[in-house]
């Protein structure tokens, strides 16, 4: 489990930085506007991803706790700082991963929703959900660009693994 969990946050890393390259090159408008995204834009998409990655889901495998966020949370107004979070974020999952071991991964995560429920959920689906997540918005960002005519980033996992390969 450790090596996969290992390879799902290098994964978490690599896509969000091939993301933000191309989210960089977005004009203002084009990135604050509303793209019929469920965060609307693709700033309020990528802070949904700080909040929610970040601020929820890593907070809960770190520190057994949970708190209690807006998922359209505005977490950071400013563009480049909210890019150096995402990706100092994603840089946080391996070393807390690395202190995971067989029987944490295969026991449970308890938690409390955003909306109050106690949760009891198995431990690596829960983990392999935080990255599913990730991957599920970085689409909806990577359809956006599409949609104004812009480049996007390949993002197939697979892509990480050939660029790793020797």
């Amino acid at each position: 489990m450790q090596s996969q969990f290992q390879a799902l946050a290098r994964y978490n890393t690599w896509a969000t930085r091939r993301l933000l390259e191309h989210v960089d090159a977005l004009p203002e408008a084009d990135y604050r506007r509303d793209c019929g995204l469920f965060f609307k834009s693709v700033h309020g998409t990528l802070n949904h991803l700080l909040v929610a990655e970040h601020g929820i889901w890593f907070v809960r495998f770190s520190q057994g706790v949970s708190p209690k966020r807006a998922l359209d949370e505005e977490a950071e107004a400013d563009r480049a700082r909210l890019r150096d979070r995402l990706v100092d974020g994603t840089l946080q999952w391996g070393p807390l991963i690395a202190g995971f071991d067989d029987a944490r991964f295969a026991g449970r995560l308890d938690y409390t929703t955003t909306r109050g429920v106690a949760q009891s959920l198995p431990f690596a689906p829960t983990l392999a959900h935080v990255f599913n997540h990730g991957t599920h918005h970085r689409g909806q960002v990577t359809a956006a660009l599409t949609a104004m005519g812009r480049p996007c980033p390949e993002l197939d996992m697979v892509r990480m693994l050939q660029e790793e390969s020797p």
